[in-house]
């Protein structure tokens, strides 16, 4: 385990490169007390990991969790309502996260259908008439969809 210092606060980086947070380092870098951020995580507001010794570990993502739920706190709504928009938060994340993926699958496709008709027209030489014929209409669109984005 690699132990870095930042912004005097240590923050540990395991085998895979997460960097995570002691309760009182969290707390700390939120400006809040470590029994908020217990009453929190009990409440499963922010989530903590646990080490083979107890310790908890707040990866720092939970951080900017943590001043997302004191800035909803500061606008009066209850930890309830606060606890329903994290969760419609992630549910968004997540069909956002499944809809790019798809696009990148899509992306891939068009990519190969583009390097199939790149060898033939090397080979061929023959390239509009080709290109009609090999690439798909919803690929052309997106092609030309592309170029519009990317002039």
């Amino acid at each position: 385990m690699k132990i870095c210092l930042n912004h005097n606060v240590t923050v540990r980086r395991g085998y895979v490169g997460n960097e995570t947070l002691k309760i009182g380092e969290l707390a700390k870098m939120a400006n809040v007390t470590k029994r908020t951020v217990d009453y929190y995580t009990n409440l499963g507001l922010l989530k903590a990991e646990r080490s083979a010794s107890n310790y908890r570990y707040y990866s720092v993502g939970e951080l900017e969790r943590l001043r997302r739920i004191e800035g909803y706190k500061r606008e009066n709504l209850s930890l309830e309502d606060i606890k329903e928009i994290l969760k419609k938060d992630k549910e968004a994340a997540s069909a956002i996260e499944a809809k790019g993926l798809q696009l990148k699958n899509k992306m891939d496709g068009l990519n190969e259908e583009l390097q199939e008709f790149i060898s033939l027209i090397e080979k061929d030489g023959k390239s509009e008439l080709l290109l009609k014929k090999q690439i798909s209409r919803e690929s052309m669109a997106l092609i030309q969809s592309l170029l519009v984005l990317l002039v």
